[in-house]
């Protein structure tokens, strides 16, 4: 029964879309296939070779020239159409360890092993489908409408964003110094309680820094019917997990936004078996540096004196992770809203609160590029105002049953996008063929 509600609620939703609301151009029916065959098919952060090779094609059927295996796994598509500005336009490509319940006809039913060894489902939970279609969408409108805009264009697909580091790879790779150093980056993320038809922005922060840490804490294992031969590090464990909370709480500034998340724990294989060690998956975030190196500072010390008050050995904390806060470009947004504007309406252009999730779209501001980055509505005005009226929350990111409206979220991100863009560059003075 609940997938038919659902595959009801997607009929309608698309139905009412085609109707009424953003529409695509007369590209609509392959970039919806693409859309529909890149959600079937996802794949995880620095696997995405199926991916990259679809984007790689699609770059080049709309005229681009394409360079693969940037970064690994980037594909940079360069398209140049006279003198002026170099606008870089970024979406990422990695799905999500997550096993998708939409019910939607196209789900994903993708299966792949994890850095751990685990079988895991795969999911574009985060709406990375979206951002690789409206790149698409981009560079069609581009090649269509040559006497619009003048410069040249860098269309990035980017792997691994979920773990921050397909940025820096590329970057490292050479991005800024093999192709078209640009005068602008922009992108755009899916919002999953954004209506469909809406942008936001924001100047200045916008996403938190974020740093991931691998916490391993010792003990000495042993029979679980004799716990006093053994230092127990799955107690030791727990109360680490407890203390570090107090970091934010009692020593961070109230007035500086921070979180600490264990997202992942594990310790053990058998019911009496006390274990040698337990490993801890955390992420921090935050928007200052002295609030981040704050925390580690805090971690590690209150890992350390747990273990001695417990006679364990030496604990380890390591980063393995980190990209700096997303901050917007100030000039960059107060030239690039009043497109936004006029290309959308007043009505749906809205100024964003920062939030905590973080980005490593961040990392194009290397060497002083502006950057920029939209949140996308996704979610049809009907399903917002039915979750407020049964009084439960939409589906967030990274969420097994978030879904984004396709046709409307994509014709509304590719008319955005496509707006920035075209108002960064001058129009194109030559005679077009």
């Amino acid at each position: 029964m609940r997938r038919a509600l659902i595959l009801a609620a997607f009929l309608a939703s698309a139905a009412s879309a085609r109707a009424e609301g953003p529409k695509l151009d007369a590209h609509r029916d392959e970039l919806l296939k693409l859309y529909t065959d890149l959600h079937r098919a996802p794949e995880l952060s620095m696997r995405e070779e199926k991916t990259a090779a679809r984007m790689a094609d699609e770059l080049r059927k709309a005229g681009a020239e394409v360079t693969t295996g940037v970064g690994q796994l980037g594909v940079v598509g360069v398209m140049e159409n006279g003198a002026g500005p170099v606008v870089l336009v970024r979406a990422d490509m990695d799905g999500l360890p997550v096993t998708e319940e939409t019910g939607l006809p196209y789900a994903s039913k993708a299966k792949a092993v994890d850095p751990q060894g685990r079988e895991v489902g795969v999911m574009h939970a985060c709406g990375h489908d979206v951002h690789m279609t409206t790149l698409v969408g981009v560079a069609n409108w581009l090649a269509d409408h040559k006497d619009r805009w003048s410069g040249t264009v860098v269309l990035i697909a980017q792997p691994a964003e979920e773990r921050i580091a397909g940025a820096r790879a590329m970057l490292d790779d050479g991005l800024y110094e093999r192709f078209p150093k640009p005068n602008f980056a922009l992108a755009l993320h899916c919002m999953a309680d954004g209506a469909v038809g809406d942008v936001h922005y924001r100047a200045g922060p916008m996403l938190a820094s974020s740093t991931a840490l691998d916490v391993t804490i010792r003990g000495r294992g042993g029979h679980g019917s004799m716990p006093d031969k053994t230092i127990d590090p799955i107690t030791l464990a727990a109360l680490v997990v407890l203390d570090i909370q107090t970091i934010v709480s009692r020593e961070i500034s109230p007035l500086d936004p921070a979180v600490v998340t264990v997202g992942s724990i594990h310790g053990g294989l058998k019911h009496n078996v006390i274990p040698d060690e337990v490993k801890l998956e955390l992420t921090l975030r935050s928007y200052k540096d002295s609030v981040r190196l704050a925390l580690i500072e805090g971690i590690e010390r209150r890992a350390r004196a747990l273990s001695e008050a417990h006679r364990a050995p030496e604990p380890t904390v390591e980063v393995v992770e980190h990209t700096p806060e997303t901050s917007n470009d100030p000039e960059l947004v107060a030239r690039v809203t009043p497109m936004l504007r006029e290309a959308l309406g007043d009505d749906h252009v809205h100024e964003a609160q920062p939030v905590m999730g973080s980005e490593d779209f961040a990392l194009y501001a290397r060497d002083g590029v502006p950057i920029m980055m939209l949140w996308l509505g996704t979610v049809p005005a009907e399903r917002i105002q039915a979750a407020k009226d049964a009084g439960e929350p939409l589906p967030g990111l990274h969420s097994n049953k978030y879904y984004p409206e396709p046709e409307g979220s994509i014709a509304v991100g590719v008319k955005a996008m496509t707006a920035a863009v075209s108002g960064l560059l001058p129009p194109n003075r030559r005679p077009q063929p």
